[in-house]
């Protein structure tokens, strides 16, 4: 496990999955769930080379099919620590002979945490060091403490998005998405959740609906705000098991269509690098106002 911290926050990654672990102010208050494997055995899992589900877990790459289970592999894979300093962490991974069975690219990609004040900077780099275009998805997957819930109750909490009004997208059937938008009721933004708000599985927002999501205190400050760019968001909880955490998930990708029977460069919302292009993108994480 490695640590970095400044005056306001102490961070812990651990080298399998680049995985944050925890988030702490200078008072010792814990924002990252804990992983309990009663309830969920995660903390903030990185998603690559796909975000959620593929159809029957089955993708086709140039005439062949891959399988991949729900979010790919990098979560489940050791990363190398491959720079430190007291204000930023970096881990990275490259394809493997087991990675180019699942996905038959060469790739570089780099997980960097860097703090500021009381703010969390999550970076990624994707690298194409193959002779070939690759297509990748990545997202983020952090689950942050409900301000008064307790493990074993329900789950009950207040998110204030920056859209009043957004619409959903169900991804309830073979963790796959079915077609049509529903609305989300809110108050000015504000959305009152509880464990059945999740019955469908997450709470997904495409179309860039969103850029910034505070989850709130029982005084209706943020306690934890997260900023994105990205053109999905999902918001989840494992439904059912009275777990007293939130996950706020920025997404450059998204599951399946129900049925998707295409090429994995098609698929909605995918990315590509020519040989030797990179990607970067980040969201932050702060913590209180």
């Amino acid at each position: 496990m490695e640590q970095i911290k400044n005056e306001k926050l102490t961070i812990s990654v651990a080298p399998m999955g680049a995985e944050l672990q925890s988030i702490r102010d200078a008072k010792g208050k814990e924002y990252l769930w804990d992983g309990d494997e009663q309830y969920w055995n995660r903390h903030s899992p990185i998603l690559f080379p796909i975000v959620c589900g593929l159809w029957k877990d089955t993708c086709r790459i140039s005439g062949r099919e891959y399988h991949m289970g729900r979010h790919g592999f990098a979560r489940d894979t050791e990363f190398t620590l491959i720079n430190k300093t007291d204000s930023r962490i970096t881990f990275a991974l490259h394809e493997s002979e087991e990675t180019l069975k699942l996905y038959p690219y060469r790739f570089n990609l780099a997980v960097t945490y860097r703090l500021d004040g009381n703010k969390v900077h999550v970076i990624w780099h994707v690298e194409n060091t193959d002779d070939k275009e690759i297509f990748f998805q990545i997202g983020g997957h952090p689950a942050f403490l409900v301000p008064g819930a307790r493990k074993g109750e329900e789950v009950k909490g207040r998110l204030q998005f920056d859209n009043v009004a957004p619409e959903r997208l169900y991804g309830n059937v073979g963790g796959c998405i079915v077609e049509g938008y529903h609305k989300v009721e809110t108050e000015g933004g504000l959305w009152h959740f509880t464990e059945n708000s999740f019955a469908d599985d997450a709470v997904i927002f495409d179309r860039s609906q969103l850029k910034r999501i505070s989850l709130l205190n029982g005084e209706g400050h943020p306690e934890v705000t997260v900023d994105f760019k990205s053109p999905a968001v999902g918001i989840w909880n494992p439904t059912g098991k009275h777990a007293p955490f939130v996950c706020i998930e920025p997404w450059y990708g998204i599951h399946d269509r129900v049925e998707y029977a295409g090429e994995f460069k098609d698929k909605y919302l995918m990315n590509s690098l020519q040989p030797g292009a990179s990607f970067m993108s980040e969201y932050t994480i702060t913590i209180g106002e």
